[in-house]
């Protein structure tokens, strides 16, 4: 029988599990906690609350021996200035390159400073990134649907076949730290802007998944992946099943936004919904494999 997402239960099962959305930080940052609040936007939007939890990425590492994750693509926080920004990247670059391939690493960058960020990201891939991310376009102060604005960016992005993830918003619903207004009909705009890019939606790019109802953003969703990073705090588990049926169980990543939930909690999620046993894997890895050109272990 033909799953919503496309597959056949016959078909082969990977188990390589891959966290698509993780953040750690560099010691100075933990240590001197208050100074980058101060100097930071998406950094003090993120992290005035001294219970935000940071981590390491020997922590993260850690976490993921306990439950069982593979691999992470570990980021920054979309920072907005860009001495932490390249301070960040250059602990992303050394955790990564010392990891023997379990974590994969995003550059951070800031479009509004247009070739400097380009800049910044070349030098992050020759370096063994993998990709752009998390941008922040409400606490970078920039507009994701601006093509000017973003063609800088996208530019060294297309030259090097990188993913972009960017923070998104649902236009409804509760307030947290981090909501804003990168919502749907911004996001769609970048999709349009720059058609053919790989880029990825957090946290269900803020309900963008549901306009695929329309026949043309569905049309228009055919690079767009959705992760679901922090979903236990937006939506109930149905979310899974209900995006899987609009947009198709292959554009959708497990990400667990470590250390703000582990990847057990989003793990026993996925488990716990509607998907299929082979949609749940390609979800849970799978995916994430695919888009990341990683090679995919024996099947069960």
């Amino acid at each position: 029988m033909l799953s919503s997402g496309g597959w056949h239960e016959q078909e082969p099962v990977f188990t390589m599990i891959i966290d698509f959305h993780t953040h750690i930080f560099p010691p100075e940052a933990r240590r001197r906690r208050e100074r980058y609040l101060k100097i930071d936007a998406t950094f003090a939007e993120l992290y005035a609350d001294p219970r935000a939890r940071m981590s390491s990425a020997e922590e993260l590492l850690e976490a993921m021996d306990i439950d069982g994750v593979a691999a992470s693509v570990v980021m920054g926080v979309g920072w907005s200035d860009p001495g932490l920004a390249r301070e960040s990247n250059d602990y992303v670059i050394d955790a990564a390159s010392s990891s023997n391939g379990r974590l994969i690493g995003f550059a951070s960058a800031n479009p509004t400073r247009g070739g400097a960020a380009a800049i910044e990201v070349d030098r992050c891939v020759r370096a063994g990134l993998r990709g752009v991310g998390e941008l922040h376009p409400d606490t970078q102060s920039f507009d994701i649907g601006s093509p000017a604005t973003m063609a800088p960016l996208m530019e060294v992005v297309t030259e090097h076949g990188l993913v972009v993830t960017t923070h998104s918003s649902e236009p409804v619903g509760h307030a947290y730290a981090g909501k804003g207004e990168t919502r749907p009909e911004a996001l769609w705009r970048f999709i349009l802007n720059f058609p053919g890019a790989r880029i990825v939606c957090a946290h269900w790019g803020g309900g963008l998944p549901f306009y695929a109802l329309m026949p043309e953003v569905r049309e228009s969703l055919g690079g767009v992946y959705f992760d679901t990073a922090a979903s236990p705090f937006l939506y109930e588990p149905g979310v899974f099943e209900a995006t899987a049926g609009l947009v198709g169980a292959e554009r959708i990543l497990f990400g667990s936004d470590f250390p703000l939930l582990r990847a057990s909690r989003l793990l026993s999620q996925i488990d716990e919904s509607g998907l299929s046993r082979s949609e749940a894997q390609a979800v849970k890895g799978g995916n994430a494999a695919r888009l990341l050109g990683l090679p995919r272990p024996s099947a069960v």
